[in-house]
Formats: structure tokens, C-alpha cells, sequence
């Protein structure tokens, strides 16, 4: 894989961690360590078993021409929620303990849709070679439209895995308290899955006969 991009995805996800366990004040952080194991878990198996092909890896390295503006501002306002949420859980479950115990079990559902949603969103990633980390129709790599694996099921996959890890995160860290700024993050993440489909339809060849077919964006049956 190119090297900018291992840098950024395991530049990133130490920076995240690294959050966490400074707000929980301790690294012997039981729910921070069981949730930084999963995640990096899912590094080694993005870079193994479901390693993406050089052409994407340098398109999510650094995304061509195109970017829309409204999708620059919701990737900042999700990633100062995404902190936030670290910052949120840490002080609560690893250094203040605002909210109540939680039963085990919830903490095992947290940790199964922790995996189930990053798998989800690594999957969706490996079966779609234009799966950018910007919104804009990639022209330069002569874009189509993805419709077989998981993308004939969803419109979104990757969408739907990122919202499923996000609903497991208050449940694996046991903090009620991290879930206004999760709630807020998947709001924009709906918004972007909205916005986004709405410009594929209006740019990208085949895709409303693609959407045709495939009915839902996000949720089966549902929307």
C-alpha cells in the first residue's frame, strides 16, 4: 500500500486512541483497550485479507480535483465530533464514572456491532474501486457506478457499517454521556449519505438506473 496512506490511517488512529486514554487519565482502561484492540484488528485486516487496490489506495490517499464544498464542511464537523466522542467517553468511563454500570451483555452487543460495523465499511470499500473518502465524481479515473457484493443490497454500505460501529461505541465504552455527540455525528452522516446520492444521481452514468434497482441508500426496507 502507499506509504502517505498507511501513515494517515495509522497516523490517525493512533491520534484517536491517544485521546482517549489522556482523557480517561489511565491505560489500564479496560473498555479504551478492548475497543483499540478491534480497531487495530481491522488495520491488519484491511491490509491483508481485504487490501484495496493501489489505484484506490492512492485516490483515499489524497483525492483528486472535485471535492464538493459541502461535503468539506461535514467531513470537519465530523471529525471534531469524532474527537469529541473520545474526549466524552474517556472522562466519563475511564476517569469520572457519570454514567451507571452498564449490564455485560450490553458491552458484548457493543463490541459485536464495533466489528460488524468496520467490517461492513472495509468490505464495502474493497468491492467498490472508486470508494473515495470525498464526495465527487472521479472523472480522471473514469468513475461507474459499483452495483454488485453489498451495493445490491444498499446504496451506501459503507455509510450503513460507520453508522452501526457508532451506534456500538456507547455500549463498548459505557458512557451514556458519548452518545450526544455520536447522535449528532450520525445526523451528519444521513445528511452526507442524502447529499451524496442526490449528486450521483445528477452526475454519475447509470446511477438512477442503478437506484432504480437498488431502492434503498442506507437501511434495508426501510430508507
Amino acid at each position: 500500500m502507499k506509504a502517505s496512506y498507511m501513515i494517515k490511517l495509522f497516523g490517525g488512529t493512533l491520534i484517536f486512541y491517544t485521546i482517549l486514554f489522556i482523557s480517561a487519565g489511565t491505560i489500564n482502561y479496560m473498555q479504551g483497550l478492548v475497543y483499540a484492540a478491534i480497531g487495530f484488528a481491522m488495520l491488519i485486516i484491511q491490509y491483508t485479507v481485504l487490501r484495496i487496490d493501489p489505484e484506490l489506495v492512492k485516490e483515499r490517499a489524497k483525492p483528486g480535483e472535485g471535492t464538493l464544498q459541502w461535503d468539506k464542511i461535514i467531513l470537519l464537523l465530523s471529525f471534531f465530533l469524532t474527537i469529541a466522542m473520545f474526549v466524552v467517553a474517556g472522562l466519563d468511563s475511564g476517569r469520572y464514572h457519570w454514567s451507571p454500570e452498564m449490564h455485560p451483555a450490553v458491552f458484548v452487543l457493543g463490541i459485536l456491532l464495533t466489528i460488524a460495523g468496520q467490517l461492513i465499511f472495509l468490505i464495502a470499500q474493497k468491492q467498490n474501486r472508486f470508494f473515495s473518502s470525498t464526495v465527487r465524481i472521479q472523472k480522471d479515473r473514469e468513475h461507474t457506478v459499483c452495483e454488485t457484493g453489498l451495493y445490491k443490497f444498499v446504496r451506501h454500505p459503507g455509510y450503513l457499517g460507520t453508522i452501526i460501529q457508532a451506534v456500538g461505541f456507547p455500549m463498548i465504552m459505557g458512557s451514556l454521556w458519548s452518545i450526544l455527540p455520536i447522535s449528532l455525528s450520525i445526523i451528519l452522516f444521513i445528511i452526507r449519505t442524502d447529499l451524496e446520492d442526490k449528486t450521483l444521481r445528477l452526475k454519475l452514468n447509470g446511477y438512477t438506473e442503478y437506484s432504480d434497482k437498488t431502492r434503498y441508500k442506507l437501511i434495508p426496507y426501510f430508507w
